[in-house]
């Protein structure tokens, strides 16, 4: 195994994260790198259920929490940053934003807490460092996010998105996504995988999909 196989294989999400609502698919990885934390510390913020949240947040307080679901082949850079638990508390079409304790202002208090929805990143994802992923966000498969973009509205397939939502282009064709998402190598076994090494690191989808024709 060499240095790079290693360092890889340490960075794998899904034999490092142990909260119940996070969902972390086959070879996706955290680099952490330049953060010195692990995913769950750095990356993941306002989790709730996961028995450690601050106490007025607790997951018994909202019933059904949001998720963070990451696909397969995710690679995600140091600094990344997922914001869940919806809106927090804070309501805009209320008076005033700040989320009040009942213990403190009394039984007038209302929870303006609203669940934005599951967190959802597709497969063969990039996100770049220190990227900002908001609540109740779709990332498509194959899409790219720039270092520090803040990405508050879903992203389509195979979208290459920097700064605040900004798209600068699709990696390919309307028709060659179409291919990809239609064939989904993520979910080929490990055989048909191997056998297609040379095609998946090349730009080559017509290849890629002749090859998965001639092994369905």
């Amino acid at each position: 195994m060499n240095n790079f196989t290693s360092w890889l294989e340490s960075k794998k999400l899904k034999q490092q994260v142990v909260n119940p609502n996070i969902q972390v698919g086959e070879y996706s990885y955290y680099s952490g790198f330049y953060h010195g934390k692990s995913f769950e510390d750095q990356a993941v913020r306002y989790l709730l259920g996961d028995g450690s949240t601050i106490d007025v947040w607790e997951a018994g307080v909202f019933g059904e929490v949001d998720k963070l679901i990451i696909g397969k082949f995710c690679s995600i850079a140091s600094g990344a940053c997922f914001m869940l638990a919806g809106n927090q508390g804070h309501r805009l079409d209320w008076i005033s934003t700040y989320p009040f304790s009942a213990e403190e202002f009394g039984d007038g208090v209302k929870s303006g807490f609203e669940r934005a929805g599951d967190t959802v990143i597709g497969n063969d994802v990039w996100i770049g460092s220190e990227a900002m992923i908001m609540p109740g966000v779709t990332i498509g498969d194959g899409a790219v996010i720039g270092a520090r973009a803040v990405i508050s509205k879903d992203v389509a397939p195979y979208n290459v998105v920097v700064g605040s939502n900004k798209l600068v282009k699709q990696r390919f064709d309307d028709a060659s996504i179409d291919q990809l998402l239609a064939m989904k190598w993520w979910d080929w076994p490990l055989d048909k995988l191997k056998g297609a090494m040379a095609i998946l690191c090349s730009g080559d989808i017509d290849a890629l999909h002749q090859y998965h024709l001639k092994h369905p």
